[in-house]
């Protein structure tokens, strides 16, 4: 019997199959119908509108301010939490870093239905304070993509070399500053993209808590169920721009990062 035997070329076309149904066309569809009006002709108006309309601008400074500091408060807190679990000695470290996981395997709706009615019973009418509860919801919903890149590059750390540091005079402080913060930039920069990014579209914590449109994914949404297809083409695809941009710029940092690292 002939035994089937398969190339790497051949391994590939599922994969290729796969980008081309659900990322090239969708993509195409996107830059069509971006840059043609309801009658199908080429128009850049929706691009020149974008641009002009207060509306939009608005809401894209919105979106940014939102994904900036929900980013900035995930860091803050996960950095220390996923410090103490990968440096601690504690024989269970992985059922209290499963404790902090868990959140992600509870339902989402589930999760910011609660949220809200502690923020309601706290604060009353949380209308009242909807930047700080924003930035609260998607601080529950994504901290979790925050703490685990930082615990795993924290984890796997060399340990000699915080020890050499120190057996030079470093204090600390130092040793954390100069040493173990730099090593740890990979999993920081990881944790920001899976959050950054995320946050500036993730409307459902917002229309769930206020039943209201901030952030682009959600304006995004108000086009397309207008049926304004081109419109709301156009904001994914600036979007989209912007996406890549930051990914690319974070990309060459960590690239940037792990040269000096191995030079040094």
């Amino acid at each position: 019997m002939t035994k089937l035997r398969f190339n790497r070329k051949q391994l590939c076309i599922p994969y290729a199959l796969f980008l081309a149904l659900f990322v090239i066309i969708p993509l195409l569809v996107i830059i069509y119908y971006a840059f043609t009006d309801g009658t199908g002709a080429f128009t850049i108006k929706n691009l020149t509108g974008f641009f002009t309309n207060t509306n939009t601008l608005g809401t894209l400074v919105y979106s940014i301010a939102i994904a900036v500091v929900t980013t900035l408060v995930c860091l803050i807190i996960a950095y220390p939490v996923a410090y103490i679990l990968a440096k601690s000695k504690f024989k269970r470290k992985y059922v209290l870093l499963m404790l902090f996981i868990l959140p992600m395997w509870i339902n989402f709706t589930l999760r910011i239905t609660a949220l809200k009615e502690i923020l309601t019973a706290i604060e009353g009418n949380i209308s009242a304070y909807p930047f700080l509860n924003t930035v609260i919801g998607m601080t529950y919903d994504f901290l979790p993509f925050m703490i685990l890149p930082l615990y795993t590059s924290l984890s796997k750390l060399d340990n000699s070399l915080a020890e050499a540091a120190a057996d030079l005079g470093a204090n600390g402080f130092t040793v954390f500053i100069r040493v173990t913060l730099p090593l740890s930039v990979p999993g920081i920069i990881s944790g920001v993209t899976m959050v950054l990014l995320p946050s500036m579209t993730n409307y459902v914590v917002l229309d769930m808590l206020y039943n209201s449109t901030y952030i682009m994914g959600s304006l995004i949404g108000s086009y397309f169920s207008a049926y304004d297809w081109n419109n709301g083409s156009m904001i994914s695809l600036i979007l989209l721009i912007i996406i890549f941009i930051v990914t690319l710029a974070t990309n060459r940092f960590s690239d940037d990062d792990s040269s000096r690292r191995t030079l040094l």
